[in-house]
């Protein structure tokens, strides 16, 4: 059998299961197991398992993911996000359009100090849609705002996908961090516009009647002492991670972890630490840590099979004609990671992906650290299309809009997100390489 029709073979497989509905972790080993045991024999896949999985976990690096997560969940948890909305609303002084870009740009932060996608949709979509909509909204246009602002955490660090990408291309995961800066601001900016187009748009229109079935919450009023906690809390966490970072003072697994002893501080203070608080955080800690390392250690084996069938080195002679256009490859790998992210969540992309498509990258020449920021960008937008779209799924859960409304939405966010963003980043890429370097 040539090389090429077991490729075809193994790819076809590989999608008729992930379309039979098998966890993404269970057809990387599928696929590993067979493809390793197709090319190299059973002999070799058993020494392979016997130590390759410890060694995989076994990283200090990868102490960052739980330690961030943590973090995450005691913000959560504390309730500071609807501190921090009501925050925001107090400020908006009742100006539609003002309160909506003020949601973004909330979001942004909450992804700054959570990397949380879901967590952070889903507690400002509880707080926000319902006061978007008293103030004017369509459902789908708060909906889908708050699901473009949550997805922001795929971006702007802490985001996970940075620190995934950075274990396994082993790029600094400081500078990833602050390389992503620049791009972040600009995705907010783009959400904020185009929030401020609908939102226009709809103004024109019969604001239909809400639905029975979502609430109106109340903002419960913020006293000036807590309003300056909520806001020094936040300054404080933000300002201790990426100045520990930068500075030298601690690496980004320190970071993460006196960024989760300051969001339990915050909980404590704010008297929200009890038995629930402890249990859910640790409980949706714990989750998410083995969700990403189980998909870690099979997408190793899945990297090994694609290793030795020196898939990458073919890719490569196949665009071989086309090297000498980077741009038109860039092009190429961006779709083929907006595809991907569109049906496969972000983190097992990364860690299946990247190392098949790091080679191409290599051998055009392109930074290694701005690539990274580009695939955060395009993972970003992945959160807001469909099938997968976890950003849109946790707002309609918590929410209760129609999740087809939202993503048709959604969708324009993404597209918008994508023309704008990518194509700046790919025709000055000095705009993500500036910062890091002055470093």
């Amino acid at each position: 059998m040539s090389l090429g029709i077991f490729y075809i073979i193994m790819l076809v497989l590989f999608l008729v299961l992930l379309f039979a509905g098998m966890h993404i972790h269970a057809v990387l080993l599928s696929m590993g197991v067979i493809g390793i045991i197709m090319l190299e024999g059973p002999g070799y896949i058993t020494s392979f398992l016997q130590s390759n999985p410890y060694k995989v976990v076994a990283s200090y690096t990868l102490t960052t993911i739980p330690l961030f997560v943590l973090m995450a969940q005691f913000i959560v948890q504390s309730g500071i996000v609807r501190d921090m909305y009501a925050l925001v609303y107090k400020f908006s002084k009742g100006k539609s359009g003002f309160l909506g870009a003020l949601t973004v740009i909330i979001g942004a932060f909450l992804g700054a100090v959570s990397g949380s996608t879901t967590g952070s949709s889903a507690a400002l979509g509880q707080v926000a849609v319902p006061e978007l909509r008293r103030h004017g909204f369509r459902d789908v246009t708060a909906g889908s705002t708050i699901a473009a602002a949550g997805s922001l955490s795929g971006i702007i660090p802490p985001s996970i996908i940075l620190i995934l990408y950075g274990v396994v291309t082993e790029t600094p995961i400081g500078s990833l961090f602050i390389a992503a800066i620049v791009p972040g601001i600009m995705m907010t900016i783009v959400i904020i516009g185009v929030m401020l187009y609908f939102h226009k748009t709809d103004k024109r229109k019969p604001l239909p009647k809400v639905d029975e079935e979502i609430e109106a919450g109340e903002i419960q009023p913020l006293t000036p002492l807590r309003a300056g906690f909520v806001v020094l809390v936040g300054a404080v966490i933000v300002t201790v991670i990426f100045g520990g970072i930068y500075s030298g003072v601690f690496t980004p697994t320190e970071a993460g972890a006196v960024g989760a002893f300051l969001g339990f501080l915050t909980a404590l203070v704010l008297g929200k630490v009890n038995k629930k608080f402890y249990v859910e955080s640790i409980t949706e800690t714990v989750k998410i840590t083995s969700m990403v390392l189980l998909i870690m250690v099979t997408a190793q084996i899945f990297g090994r099979f694609i290793t030795v069938s020196k898939l990458p080195r073919e890719l490569i002679n196949a665009l071989g004609p086309m090297i000498e256009y980077p741009v038109l490859i860039l092009v190429l790998l961006s779709l083929i990671y907006f595809i991907l992210f569109m049906f496969i969540e972000g983190g097992a992309v990364i860690i299946m992906a990247t190392p098949v498509l790091l080679p191409i990258v290599q051998e055009i020449n392109v930074d290694i650290l701005w690539f990274g920021i580009l695939v955060s960008v395009i993972c970003t937008i992945g959160l807001l299309t469909p099938p997968v779209g976890l950003s849109v799924f946790a707002v309609s859960g918590v929410t209760g809009i129609s999740i087809e409304r939202l993503f048709g939405r959604s969708m324009i966010f993404a597209v918008v997100l994508a023309l704008v963003v990518c194509s700046l980043m790919i025709a000055f890429p000095a705009m993500v390489t500036w910062l890091p370097n002055l470093m």
